[in-house]
């Protein structure tokens, strides 16, 4: 439990990292980004590993990384502004 934990985690930090390094200009402060992307990467083991038992840590991982890029996704911008119609036309 303690090695899906701490993989889990350092999943998560590894996917926060790429991710504020990838799209600096998307995303808030990193100050953010990676305590969000370690927290859905634990969120995800947990529901994972209480889903599935004792499976084993392949499954448990991917399950982090899938809760950790869907938990980082909800922290991006649009890439450029907004563009809003005339009431008019």
């Amino acid at each position: 439990m303690f090695l899906e934990a701490l993989s889990a985690a350092l999943l998560g930090l590894a996917l926060a990292w790429a991710a504020a390094y990838r799209l600096p200009h998307r995303l808030p402060a990193p100050l953010l980004v990676l305590p969000t992307g370690v927290a859905g990467a634990l969120f995800g083991a947990f529901v994972t590993h209480t889903a599935l038992g004792a499976g084993g840590l392949v499954p448990v991982l991917l399950g982090s990384a899938t809760v950790s890029a869907a938990s980082l996704s909800l922290l991006l911008r649009p890439a450029g502004r907004l563009r809003r119609s005339s009431a008019t036309a």
